[in-house]
């Protein structure tokens, strides 16, 4: 049984008598925890419905694919539904957007949602989701990637000893993803008055998560996730850590991995930009040469010439030669050259590897271990690493490569849920059937694929609410647009009409970037003639 899995099941034993202690009695606060967090207390506030929002949320226009719509509107049923509250008895001090997994919230499922929950920021701030992670920050910088929603109890799962096992702590730091979900979040809603707020933790968060490792180590806490007594000096993480339950991965003390190392630049990188969003620049500074620094260790210790791949790294900087979707993280990292992007793209193209029927599969098709039905993360499709994989190849110029990525994905979803009527936890890469094992309705992460990449890949739109400026790569040569889109205080339609015509109908003026086109729009209706799709 997969880890998750477990805990789901141990966290469904344990939320009934839990929930019954909690009534009877409210904890006391957490003296010692989120001391770097400015918020402290809960303040109500009412849950929006799915019904009463539907009308303004955005409406993606595709005639051609109803499935594809079903899928889109199924997930924002899916994920309103799972709009949830603290309790009485809960340190929490914000309404979330929970994982549909189980009692607990998830650190980097969390981080996720917000890639597609940031379109209906303003019918439900999403991105205070992560205040509860936020809150319990330890005073020495750590935050676990799991806590308890009834009473704010950190969760270190392991197999031996369950969810409270002393030696699951190793296993409780996730993909430090945080920075990223805010700079995402604000690049829609434009509005970086969390910043502020939020600075403080993350840069704490990172000191910490730079302290050298040991997953045997007793103070743990004292272990952060940098190997630093090593040629390579990158970042390891658990299999059980990094969400990654049973991919081939190593842990030993000392090792270096690709994905988590590419994180760390990533959360450099925006810790930079928020910085200076706060007029901070010295610090920006600093924080980019941080990120220069990890990616020129990644390039020199994970990156194989002959054949074209990032591997992970043992202690003594000897490769771990297994082909998994965590080596594609330096794509969306931006740390690879043009010619290091384009045999990335080769390994995805390749049938014999990734491009399967149901792509991508977390594990190459021809490694030993490799499942026809997923075997969770022995070739499951997750949302996580295809959305990671797809960001990656826009960044890298793989803009035609990523929307039909996205095309393919989305198909292969489609497929399943007009058989299930609904989406999945993860997918079998050989069949259109859930992964073995898969939860149902997991809205979660899985809502990345049918909103955030049908949104961004497929009908080509990037908004910039903090410039109040919107991209529209226009590829596809029927009719199609979107409705409602909100970024920052404006909300436009933007429809083609298949035979030439953009018509935008905005709220607020605007700059659209239409293909190679720039033009400023005025509030009402605007009529653009002549448009050419570029696929």
């Amino acid at each position: 049984m997969s880890s998750r899995n477990f805990v789901f099941l141990m966290s469904a034993l344990l939320s009934s008598s839990v929930s019954a202690q909690a009534a009877a009695a409210t904890p006391p606060a957490d003296p010692a925890g989120g001391q770097y967090f400015s918020k402290k207390h809960y303040v109500a506030e009412a849950l929006p419905t799915y019904a009463s929002v539907r009308q303004q949320l955005p409406e993606p226009v595709l005639p051609s694919k109803p499935a594809w719509m079903g899928m889109y509107w199924k997930c924002w049923e899916l994920a309103f539904s799972h709009l949830r509250q603290p309790e009485p008895s809960s340190p929490f001090v914000s309404n979330w957007l929970d994982e549909a997994f189980s009692p607990n919230i998830f650190q980097w499922d969390t981080c996720f949602m917000m890639m597609f929950a940031r379109y209906g920021h303003y019918q439900f701030p999403a991105i205070q989701s992560l205040d509860n992670f936020y809150c319990r920050q330890h005073p020495s910088g750590f935050i676990c990637r799991e806590y308890r929603e009834t009473d704010g109890k950190p969760v270190h799962f392991d197999f031996d000893g369950g969810l409270f096992s002393p030696k699951g702590w190793k296993n409780a730091v996730n993909p430090p993803l945080f920075s990223w979900a805010e700079c995402e979040s604000f690049k829609v809603t434009g509005d970086k008055s969390r910043f502020a707020m939020v600075l403080p933790v993350l840069e704490k968060y990172v000191e910490w998560l730079n302290r050298d490792g040991d997953p045997e180590a007793e103070d743990w806490e004292s272990n952060g996730r940098r190997s630093a007594n090593t040629p390579h000096g990158l970042y390891w993480n658990t299999s059980l850590g990094s969400g990654l339950d049973n991919t081939p991965k190593p842990t030993a003390k000392g090792a270096g991995w690709v994905d988590m190392s590419c994180q760390m630049v990533m959360q450099y990188h925006d810790i930079a930009r928020i910085c200076r969003e706060l007029g901070q620049p010295e610090k920006a500074v600093v924080a980019e040469a941080e990120a220069s620094a990890i990616a020129k260790r990644i390039n020199r210790w994970c990156w194989d010439e002959e054949d074209g791949f990032y591997y992970d790294v043992l202690a003594d900087g000897t490769k771990f030669r297994k082909q998994t979707a965590c080596g594609f993280w330096p794509l969306i990292a931006g740390i690879t050259t043009p010619a290091q992007t384009a045999r990335l793209v080769a390994h995805l193209k390749d049938p014999a590897k990734f491009w399967r029927p149901f792509v991508f599969p977390t594990l190459a098709a021809d490694a030993p271990e490799y499942k026809a039905d997923g075997g969770y993360w022995l070739g499951g499709v997750w949302a996580p690493t295809n959305y990671a994989i797809i960001k990656g190849l826009e960044r890298t110029g793989q803009e035609p490569f990523a929307a039909e990525a996205s095309e393919r994905y989305l198909a292969a979803m489609a497929e399943v849920f007009k058989t299930t009527g609904t989406v999945w936890e993860n997918y079998s890469p050989e069949h259109m059937t859930p992964g073995n094992p898969s939860k149902r309705d997991f809205v979660g992460w899985s809502a990345c694929g049918p909103i955030a990449l049908l949104i961004e890949n497929v009908l080509g739109f990037r908004p910039d609410g903090v410039s109040n400026t919107l991209h529209w790569n226009l590829r596809l040569a029927e009719p199609h647009g979107i409705r409602r889109l909100r970024f920052g205080k404006i909300t436009a339609d933007l429809l083609y009409d298949g035979a030439g015509v953009v018509t935008v109908t905005t709220d607020l003026p605007f700059v659209l970037t239409l293909n190679a086109r720039q033009i400023e729009l005025k509030p009402g209706v605007n009529s653009i003639k002549d448009v050419t799709p570029k696929p």
